[in-house]
């Protein structure tokens, strides 16, 4: 979604870096292009101005101009402002509340209130082993009530029985009293939504919530609305008290300027983001780790918690015997494929990585299709499980009978075959010799990145300053750096911040003295 956003904050920041030091009128000149790159955005106006005023003030003052790198100080201030506006810390929904602890879904038609409602009900039930009732209050949307219902059949949890005579209060009422008879942990309200904000739906949710008094209300905003977003946000918010926002359709083309202004215009954190159409396709949101992605640093915690998710533990350990033993068959090939579909496709896993922009435009000139992996899973599935344990017997007929069997020319299964022997080199050349030998098969840079290494720890002292100085390095600041003998840690660090002090370098600045504007709480009050 912060694709364009993302872009252009990149080339801004490209040109600040090329520069030995900056003076104020490269400040000025650089303001005025994240303040375009934000409006473009879509973000609030309000909230650009805040956002390139705070920035201003810190990268004119001296953090920068006595800075080795002035143009990766103005980054990090960047960075800092930006996790400031989304909100500074992950906030989750909150159970902590006598059962059945209420939620109350409120937002404009067509935001995916009932879809989202049934994503977090199969969240809750997986993740914190919840009971919870689901109950749609929409009398008015045709087959709104049934929609949950159905969607509650398919992840696994109860719904309120329809009885279309009722309306929503009566609804909100007997579902509150199946709730506390039937023992659940958690009961969503579902409520009705409008084309536009009015006060009719506001008059009726009012009620509602008077009556059920929810510990949570969320409202559901769809990331498309663009500029009117805090208009909305807004508006539920003086009436209903909001508790927090899920934002839907993440994944979407949008610009996101729709989670930069609602943090900061309401004051109110967003919890959840809605990142697909499958009912699993929900996530926390991490204002540090969005703030990484919209600057190019990629995520890498969300990279590692997806495998953690999608990876079990027995897979991995049997696919590191197999690469001890240097053995890589085609049902490993599958496995891996699949892997890498769960956790979001070849384009998915590069948006979580640092510096792959570059490479995900790449892919993208090159018309690279991800249904070719599809392809290839199906083309291994026409396999015998003989030719897939061992790729030699794979001979002409062979060969035309699984093409036949995938629905593709045999040339796909030579492509396929050609790639799985290069992959099973890879992994014996690894198991023999570990990525030493592996250079040899890389040409071109790569093998010369990998074999003409030279040995740190035996440089002369000298060399290494002149190395430090010619990579843009301030020889002084390596002094401080922690021995390689020091502990791994455990756990890795949920932002960069944290990643930074656990690495032993400098942690982000806070944004303590930051001028702060009062007609938008989430940027706190002016001093």
């Amino acid at each position: 979604m912060f694709e364009s956003l993302s872009d252009r904050l990149g080339k801004i920041f490209d040109g600040l870096r090329g520069r030995g030091a900056l003076n104020a009128a490269d400040v000025d000149a650089a303001m005025r292009e994240i303040r375009r790159a934000l409006i473009e955005a879509d973000v609030s106006l309000e909230v650009v101005r805040a956002f390139v005023e705070q920035v201003r003030e810190r990268a004119v003052g001296a953090e920068v101009t006595r800075s080795v790198t002035p143009g990766q100080q103005v980054v990090k201030i960047v960075h800092d402002e930006l996790v400031s506006v989304l909100g500074s810390d992950a906030v989750t929904i909150d159970l902590n509340a006598a059962a059945p602890v209420t939620l109350l879904m409120v937002g404009l038609q067509g935001s995916g209130k009932t879809t989202t409602t049934a994503k977090i009900a199969k969240r809750l039930k997986d993740r914190q082993k919840k009971k919870v009732l689901l109950a749609s209050l929409d009398t008015r949307r045709p087959a709104a009530m049934e929609q949950l219902r159905v969607l509650g059949e398919q992840v696994g949890v109860d719904t309120l029985p329809i009885v279309t005579t009722e309306t929503p209060v009566e609804i909100a009422r007997r579902a509150e009293r199946e709730g506390r008879l039937g023992g659940y942990d958690v009961l969503i309200l579902d409520t009705a939504g409008r084309t536009h904000v009015d006060e009719e739906l506001m008059a009726e949710t009012a009620e509602i919530k008077s009556i059920a008094r929810p510990h949570e209300i969320l409202l559901v905003v769809d990331a498309l609305t663009g500029q009117d977003a805090i208009n909305v946000a807004r508006s539920f918010d003086q009436r209903l008290d909001a508790t927090g926002i899920v934002m839907t359709r993440v994944d979407g083309d949008g610009r996101g300027g729709a989670a930069l202004s609602m943090r900061a215009a309401t004051g109110k954190p967003i919890k959840l983001i809605g990142v697909g159409e499958k009912m699993d396709a929900l996530e926390d949101f991490h204002p540090s780790r969005i703030a990484d992605r919209i600057l190019g640093m990629g995520d890498i915690v969300s990279l590692v918690e997806k495998a953690a998710q999608n990876v079990s533990a027995e897979e991995a350990e049997k696919m590191a015997k197999k690469l001890k033993k240097g053995s890589f068959d085609f049902e490993d090939l599958r496995a891996q494929l699949l892997q890498m579909k769960r956790m979001g496709g070849m384009n998915g896993l590069m948006g979580l990585l640092p510096g792959a922009g570059q490479l995900k435009k790449a892919m993208a000139g090159a018309n690279v299709d991800e249904k070719v992996f599809d392809r290839q899973i199906a083309i291994i599935n026409s396999m015998t499980k003989k030719e897939r344990a061992n790729p030699d017997l794979l001979n002409a007929s062979r060969r035309k009978r699984i093409a036949a069997g995938a629905g593709v020319e045999v040339s796909e299964i030579n492509k396929l075959a050609k790639q799985h022997r290069q992959m099973a080199d890879m992994m014996k050349k690894v198991s023999k010799g570990g990525m030493g030998s592996l250079a040899g098969m890389f040409g071109g840079k790569m093998g010369g990145m990998l074999g003409g290494m030279p040995d740190l720890g035996r440089m002369d002292p000298k060399q290494l300053e002149q190395m430090a100085r010619q990579a843009g390095i301030n020889p002084d600041q390596l002094k401080n750096l922690p021995s390689a003998d020091l502990p791994i840690a455990d756990k890795l660090p949920t932002d960069v911040g944290s990643l930074l002090k656990s690495s032993g370098g400098p942690a982000l600045p806070g944004i303590g003295g930051a001028p702060r504007f009062p007609g938008l709480p989430g940027l706190g009050k002016k001093k």
